[in-house]
C-alpha cells in the first residue's frame, strides 16, 4: 500500500506566544515547534498499517516554511519511510495549505490512503482534512477513532456530539482524519532518529503542486492577546467567616449567585 500522512508543524502548548511589531501575526523567534498532537495519531496509524501490509511505505506531507522539514524529520524518525515538504508562507491559511498537500499527492505514481489529524491544535480550524480531500478528489472521513482495513474499503468508527458515535463505511483510496483514542503514539527510537537525519525530504514550491498565493482566502491584522488575569483574592480568619465574605464576593463582586 502507498500510505500518505499529511501533518502541520505548530507550537508547544507550553511556548509563551509574543506578537509581532505590527499585531499582524506572531512573532516566530524562540518559538519551540511541534507536530501537531493530532497528527501524532495520523502518523501511529499509518505505521501500524504499513506494518500489517508487508511492502507497504508511509509518505509524510507537510506544508509551510524551511522550518517544517523538522516536523517531518520527527515522522520519519517515528519509523515513515519518506517526506514531501511544500513550500509555502508561514500565514497561509487552511485552503491555501490544503491545496498545496492535494497538489503534492496528485504528483505521487497512487495513493492508497492518507490520513491526517482532526484538527492543529494552534488554530483549531478543523478544515485541513476536508480541504485536502476535496482538492485531491477523496472520500473522507472525519474524527475517526477505528478504522477496520479491508482490501479496497474500510469501516471506521467516529465520534460525534453527545456522546454518540457514527459507523462509516467508505471505498478506498479515501482520507482519514484520526481523533485521540485512535492509538497510543509511538516514540522515535534513537536509531531511527539518525537514520531519519539522513533521509531525504522532497522539496516542492507551491506553483510545482498548483498553488499560489491567490488560493490564501483568509487575512488576518490586529492580533490582540487575551487581558491579563485579575489576581486572586486569599481570605483570611477563621473558616466561618472565610465563607460568608467568600459568599459575599460570589454575590456582589462576581455576580454568580
Amino acid at each position: 500500500m502507498n500510505i500518505y500522512v499529511c501533518i502541520k508543524q505548530v507550537p508547544d502548548t507550553e511556548t509563551k506566544i509574543k506578537l509581532n511589531a505590527d499585531n499582524s501575526g506572531i512573532d516566530t523567534t524562540g518559538i519551540k515547534w511541534i507536530v501537531s498532537p493530532y497528527d501524532e495519531f495520523a502518523i501511529e496509524e499509518a505505521l501500524r498499517l504499513r506494518e500489517k501490509n508487508p511492502g507497504s511505505t508511509v509518505t509524510v506531507l507537510s506544508a509551510g516554511p524551511t522550518r517544517v522539514v523538522e516536523a517531518i524529520r520527527t515522522a520519519l524518525a517515528m519509523g515513515a519511510d519518506n517526506g514531501i515538504h511544500v513550500e509555502i508562507p508561514e500565514n497561509a491559511d487552511s485552503n491555501f495549505a490544503a491545496k498545496a498537500l492535494a497538489g503534492a499527492l496528485k504528483k505521487e505514481a497512487k495513493v492508497d490512503i492518507v490520513f491526517t489529524g482532526k484538527e492543529a491544535i494552534d488554530d483549531g480550524a478543523a478544515q485541513g482534512s476536508q480541504l485536502i480531500a476535496e482538492y485531491a478528489g477523496l472520500p473522507y472521513v472525519t474524527v475517526v477513532l477505528n478504522a477496520e482495513y479491508g482490501a479496497s474499503s474500510l469501516k471506521c468508527k467516529r465520534e460525534v456530539e453527545g456522546g454518540s458515535f457514527e459507523m462509516i463505511e467508505v471505498q478506498l483510496p479515501a482520507l482519514i482524519a484520526a481523533q485521540k483514542g485512535m492509538n497510543e503514539p509511538r516514540y522515535a527510537s534513537l536509531p531511527n532518529i539518525m537514520k531519519a537525519k539522513k533521509k531525504e525530504v522532497k522539496v516542492f514550491k507551491a506553483a510545482d503542486v498548483g498553488a499560489s498565493d491567490a488560493d490564501q482566502k483568509i487575512r488576518f491584522k490586529n492580533f490582540q492577546l487575551p487581558p491579563p488575569k485579575a489576581a486572586g483574592k486569599k481570605l483570611a480568619g477563621d473558616p466561618a467567616g472565610q465563607a460568608k465574605e467568600l459568599a459575599r464576593l460570589l454575590h456582589e463582586e462576581a455576580k454568580v449567585v
